[in-house]
């Protein structure tokens, strides 16, 4: 059951779902659903959320939201990111309270992974 008041879906454009859910399958295990040509669903085994079908991508450049992941070894994980297609935004960077670095999907979408190690 959704708890009330908190963040319960994200949703993310895609104009190559088959290429989304080969990243985030390899980089990050998340398991998918597709709805038809149009959505695709995901989990990550913790927070629910889908890709609908566009030729846009979400990016801070353009003010959208950032994703942010949290991995416990981020140099490992940003290892897997660029050999599975993904490219960086910014380099591993230090900020109060942890490190982290910001990437783009096959399809252009920006989020980061952050780490308090």
């Amino acid at each position: 059951m959704p708890t009330d008041m908190k963040i319960d879906y994200v949703e993310l454009p895609a104009r190559d779902f088959g290429s989304v859910q080969t990243f985030y399958e390899n980089c990050f295990g998340w398991k998918f659903t597709s709805y038809g040509p149009e959505y695709l669903a995901f989990t990550d085994g913790k927070l629910d959320g889908g890709f609908y079908r566009s030729e846009l991508k979400s990016s801070t450049e353009t003010g959208a939201a950032l994703v942010i992941l949290y991995a416990e070894n981020l140099e490992a994980i940003q290892e897997v990111v660029l050999a599975n297609g993904g490219s960086l935004v910014r380099e591993i960077f230090s900020f109060p309270g942890g490190r982290r670095f910001q990437f783009a999907d096959p399809n252009g979408n920006e989020l980061a992974v952050w780490s308090d190690r």
